[in-house]
């Protein structure tokens, strides 16, 4: 069993499966996005597809904080949003191409892959703000509580992060446009669903914790870190 040694973020480290979960977790942002066309209910509630895997992204963050820190976890939040900014622009740029003669999808594909600038938006500002708040709060947890308690840190920080996300994408995307007890609504279901699935996945994410930490030999703790969101550097 390889032997995990206590840092902070001021120790000098190489991460070795870093890339594979950045992958992982900018991956599942992309997907969500897509997910985020299709509508399916669950009794009276309606619910975007791409609800079953954004969550994960949070779970992801979560493990991310965790293993590699606040600062390298910032990084990855950032070149997520570049990311989903890059696959927003490429689509509508596909959209607006003019399509081939024989070619009789373009309704179809541009109703698809065709992006509402308020939607667009409210997924990315609160996409942003949401993975800084949850990474914020796991982080600075988990040197308050001296590493203990991850359970509770994941859930407190998802109940934080996803809050912010969740008012702001449906702010955003739909005040002025659906009424107020229906933003409201929808605002209560997104993120009591997203905390629930939090709170399911949990052994999962201590199954991922632990592993990686075993795998990377380091447990990290934040000490000293500029929780400046607009700071990108990892030094």
């Amino acid at each position: 069993m390889n032997e995990v040694k206590k840092i902070t973020s001021e120790d000098e480290w190489h991460p070795k499966h870093l890339d594979i979960v950045g992958i992982a977790f900018i991956v599942t942002l992309l997907v969500s996005n897509i997910a985020a066309v299709k509508l399916f209910s669950l009794g009276s509630a309606i619910f975007s597809a791409g609800i079953l895997i954004f969550p994960i992204s949070y779970v992801i963050g979560d493990v991310l904080t965790e293993v590699y820190g606040y600062k390298r976890t910032r990084r990855l939040i950032w070149l997520g949003l570049l990311s989903n900014v890059f696959m927003v622009s490429f689509l509508t740029i596909a959209v607006i191409l003019p399509p081939a003669h024989n070619w009789s999808y373009q309704d179809q594909f541009a109703i698809i892959h065709g992006f509402i600038p308020r939607i667009v938006l409210g997924s990315l500002v609160g996409y942003w703000l949401g993975e800084i708040v949850n990474s914020t709060i796991m982080s600075k947890m988990k040197v308050w509580s001296d590493g203990r308690h991850l359970w509770l840190r994941t859930v407190i920080s998802t109940l934080f992060g996803e809050g912010v996300d969740t008012i702001c994408f449906i702010s955003i995307a739909y005040i002025g446009i659906l009424p107020k007890n229906i933003l409201i609504s929808a605002m209560i279901s997104a993120w009591i669903f997203k905390c629930l699935y939090e709170i399911i996945v949990t052994p999962f994410t201590y199954m991922a914790v632990n592993f990686l930490k075993r795998k990377e030999g380091v447990d990290q703790y934040d000490s000293k870190v500029n929780y400046n969101p607009f700071k990108i550097s990892i030094k």
